[in-house]
């Protein structure tokens, strides 16, 4: 019997519509949550992610803000950029979108954006703040798998999950947000000798590593909870995950798609940490 599919785009539209009635309160009350996002260059990849989180934007009623420079400009040139945004106050949220120049620091511009704009929840305020138990914001894409986990009313007390990755951006924030829910968290990476055995203990296996069809049948257990964050191509050139779909599917109790798994949800939680940064403007009046 094939595991459950947790469609992300199914979730994400119901967390959409959500976040719309809320932006709509917040305009009665003479507040438009915006969101800026710089784009640097011409990564045909970039352009694709923001023009996506441009539309999810004004389909939630958000004021979307784009900067596009070109792949020259000087790192002092893109940190004044930033620093006029951190004092806008028609932007709630900052984003830089990632990869940048070789010649630009990503984590002096990260570091560069305002904590309290800081959507991304990349900078060490907001990292710190995760790691403690604070409320900051929480990076968007390990965000939408709790959320996911949540929809399918998945108790991690007491699970065993294991995370395939070690990025700032996923597999570190990720491990630290199951943990917040008691779950007993393993780290894997590129130098785990004998994953299989590792991952094979898994209730929740997270594989977050970006190579395509990485995570096969041995890797995982009868009944556990499997998500993939890849976003690949296989040899065909075809969109694929990390996980091996076909195999897994007939192993695993529920498991995320791709397209259509983890990636609505990135965008849609960046959309709520937007109105999040906004309502924290609202209150403070």
């Amino acid at each position: 019997m094939s595991g459950q599919i947790i469609s992300g785009k199914e979730i994400a539209a119901k967390k959409r519509e959500e976040i719309k009635a809320k932006v709509e309160q917040l305009k009665a009350k003479g507040i438009q949550p915006g969101l800026a996002v710089i784009l640097v260059g011409d990564d045909q990849a970039s352009e694709r992610y923001v023009r996506n989180k441009q539309k999810a934007c004004e389909e939630v009623g958000m004021y979307s803000l784009l900067q596009k420079y070109d792949s020259d400009i000087t790192e002092d040139f893109l940190i004044r950029k930033i620093k006029e945004l951190n004092n806008n106050t028609d932007i709630h949220g900052i984003l830089v979108q990632l990869p940048l120049p070789k010649h630009i620091d990503p984590q002096v511009v990260i570091e560069t954006i305002s904590a309290e704009k800081d959507v991304d929840g990349f900078h060490p305020v907001n990292v710190g703040k995760l790691v403690i138990g604070e409320d900051g914001f929480i990076p968007c894409t390990p965000y939408g798998i709790m959320v996911m986990l949540e929809e399918i009313n998945y108790d991690l007390t007491g699970k065993r999950a294991v995370v395939v990755g070690r990025s700032n951006i996923v597999g570190k924030p990720m491990g630290q947000l199951l943990l917040q829910k008691n779950a007993t968290v393993t780290y894997c990476h590129s130098k785990t000798e004998d994953l299989p055995s590792v991952t094979r203990e898994a209730d929740v296996l997270v594989s977050a590593v970006g190579i395509a069809n990485f995570i096969t049948a041995e890797h995982v257990k009868d009944g556990a909870v499997v998500i993939d964050v890849g976003m690949n191509r296989d040899e065909n050139g075809n969109l694929c995950g990390d996980v091996l779909y076909d195999a897994v599917k007939d192993k695993a109790s529920y498991i995320t798609p791709v397209p259509g798994g983890v990636g609505p949800m990135t965008i849609t939680m960046l959309l709520q940490n937007t109105l999040k940064a906004a309502e924290r403007i609202q209150k403070s009046k």
